[in-house]
């Protein structure tokens, strides 16, 4: 796969001038379930369970991962559905919530939208109503411990069948305005096209959700283009492949379709060499809205103040185009517009205070 274009990024700041990122306010769209999970918590709850784990995920954690190729997703696939595995218990789901909402407020998000798939806990949960309805107590108590606002985002696997996608859109509009904000399709692109689902984001739209599949990162412009076609996408999960076409890109500007960006994801499954290819910068000069994520912390090692981190330091992004790269999130969140206005605010006064090491 060739590697996404980029810009030649801007020498950065200066180290000894730079504001403290984990204080800048920002929203989280791009966070996955199980992903989201402690490393520390998936070995506590691993040995309590008895659920044997691979070097990867233990000595040789964070795993080297690539899925570009069949065989590598297959393999980040099966430590995915280990780590899913250990999470047997309803308090193991409220334990996984509120852990990451606490890691979300030190990171300095005060809104995540969180993406689960219900297929993959309904047997052990009692089906996928309440399965659903347990994530969203979760989600509840969780704010109410953090202050961080959390939506849930119901997302299909586009490796099953599109009626199950189905099913589980109608499931989704029964908690829209209840803690689900959005239908969401991820797994792998390639066992899976995007206009196969159109029925069950058509119900999903009609509902009143957001309409937030993944594309346009394992597959290239044609798998975007099926996702703003079809899929009538309000965000793409990932997206970068857009800029491979031109015109697409335009057409994802034009639309303020926000794209979730994942710089450490897109180099640990191979989609870029390394961050500094991730087209953060092209995509940026380009008018597109970005919100960058963190996708599977458990697996690729690192959560979101690092993903601005990585722009800052590989695509020298100042301090005001991150302010507004958080600025971008928060618009393209579905936070309550009461919300929205705080964190907005709260950007502004973050980039009007001093930065480390500046002249008072």
């Amino acid at each position: 796969m060739e590697a996404p274009t980029t810009s030649p990024a801007p020498a950065p700041p200066s180290a000894s001038a730079r504001r403290d990122l984990t204080a800048l306010p920002k929203a989280h769209l791009h966070l996955h379930f199980t992903g989201s999970m402690r490393h520390s918590t998936l070995v506590e709850l691993a040995k309590e369970r008895g659920v044997h784990l691979p070097d990867a995920l233990v000595e040789d954690w964070p795993p080297r991962l690539r899925a570009t190729d069949e065989r590598g997703w297959f393999r980040f696939q099966r430590l995915y559905d280990i780590a899913r595995s250990v999470l047997q218990t309803p308090e193991d789901m409220r334990r996984l919530l509120r852990e990451t909402a606490e890691d979300e407020a030190a990171e300095g998000s005060g809104w995540l939208e969180i993406q689960v798939d219900p297929s993959g806990y309904a047997s052990r949960f009692g089906g996928l109503t309440p399965t659903v309805e347990l994530v969203l107590d979760a989600a509840r108590a969780a704010e109410e411990a953090t202050g961080v606002g959390i939506g849930v985002v119901v997302a299909a696997n586009r490796t099953r069948h599109p009626l199950d996608a189905k099913t589980l859109a109608r499931l989704a509009v029964r908690y829209a305005g209840r803690g689900v904000v959005g239908f969401g399709l991820s797994n792998d692109e390639r066992r899976g096209r995007a206009y196969d689902f159109e029925g069950a984001f058509r119900i999903a739209r009609r509902g009143g959700l957001l309409s937030v599949p993944h594309g346009g990162e394992l597959l290239g412009p044609a798998s975007v283009r099926e996702c703003l076609d079809n899929l009538e996408a309000d965000r793409i999960g990932h997206g970068v492949r857009a800029v491979e076409d031109p015109r697409l890109l335009e057409r994802v500007v034009e639309r303020g379709v926000t794209l979730e960006v994942c710089p450490a994801s897109n180099v640990s499954l191979g989609v870029a060499p390394t961050a500094a290819r991730v087209p953060v910068r092209t995509l940026f000069e380009a008018g597109a809205r970005i919100a960058l994520g963190a996708d599977d912390p458990l697996l690729f090692g690192s959560r979101l103040a690092r993903q601005y981190e990585l722009a800052r330091t590989e695509h020298g992004f100042t301090d005001a185009e991150l302010a507004e790269l958080a600025r971008q999130s928060i618009r393209g969140s579905s936070a309550p517009e009461g919300t929205r206005r705080r964190l907005l605010a709260d950007v502004d006064a973050w980039l009007g205070t001093p930065a480390a090491g500046s002249a008072g």
